[in-house]
């Protein structure tokens, strides 16, 4: 039996099938998640101590954020961002598509991604707010580059690969410092007192995810098989993103947030 063709009507009725997975699976944790389950938000910062006559760190919670709320986030700009590319933008959508990029994409995961690191972040114990914020931007940067590398080589005759290495850079960073702290967690533990198995398993999957996009690309401009056809790398794209987001949002949902 021939396989289907891929086709951009066929990605617009594919888009609008992800919002509705994505709006069920929205409405879906909204109801039935644990918004008691929370995680203080921090700021460290230098004091002078009289007594010593020294400076000295201290660490204060400045709010205690539902860990429930950066799920629901990145859910809901996933499930916007489908609707827009099969709806308002879909001339935008289809236009883009037919010189071989999608800005769209790349602007949605600039910020849902990046929601998604802070959320993984915050289990693994970095709660400092600016550290989640290099978290987060770090990531973003590494989406943009994404979009900055499909819209250079629209100028070049062959592929030009230096926004591709240095997203490569700026995403791995992110894991390290997480990773970092698994290290220290699991060095210093006491007793009962560590990380629990299910966010090692998080921290796996969705690193292995978070590559996959990147091989995805790289073989879109290897033109491998049936990569040869920008359209087959775009449906990869939206298979990925719906796998990693719900894996994330369901493991965290079985681990923490069960009522």
């Amino acid at each position: 039996m021939a396989k289907k063709k891929i086709t951009i009507e066929g990605l617009r009725k594919f888009n609008l099938i992800m919002f509705f997975v994505f709006a069920a699976e929205l409405v879906a944790m909204a109801l039935i998640a644990n918004f008691d389950v929370k995680f203080p938000i921090t700021t460290n910062y230098l004091t002078f101590d009289i007594a010593t006559k020294t400076l000295t760190s201290a660490s204060k919670t400045i709010y205690n954020i539902p860990l429930v709320w950066p799920l629901l986030a990145f859910l809901a700009m996933s499930m916007t961002a489908h609707l827009i590319i099969s709806s308002i933008w879909y001339r935008g959508y289809k236009s883009d598509l037919k010189k071989g990029m999608n800005r769209a994409r790349w602007i949605e995961y600039s910020f849902s991604a990046s929601t998604m690191i802070v959320a993984i972040g915050l289990l693994s114990g970095i709660y400092d707010l600016a550290s989640l914020v290099m978290l987060f931007a770090l990531i973003m940067v590494m989406n943009l580059l994404g979009m900055i590398m499909e819209i250079h080589n629209q100028t070049t005759e062959k592929t030009k690969w230096i926004s591709y290495y240095v997203g490569w850079i700026a995403s791995i960073v992110p894991w390290i410092a997480i990773a970092i702290y698994f290290w220290a967690s699991a060095s210093n533990a006491t007793g009962g007192a560590k990380i629990p198995a299910f966010v090692y398993w998080i921290y796996v999957t969705i690193f292995i995810f978070f590559n996959c996009f990147a091989i995805n690309m790289f073989l879109q401009y290897k033109k491998w098989g049936p990569w040869k056809n920008y359209l087959y790398g775009e449906r990869v794209y939206i298979i990925l993103s719906l796998v990693a987001k719900s894996a994330l949002a369901w493991q965290v949902f079985a681990g923490t947030l069960r009522p």
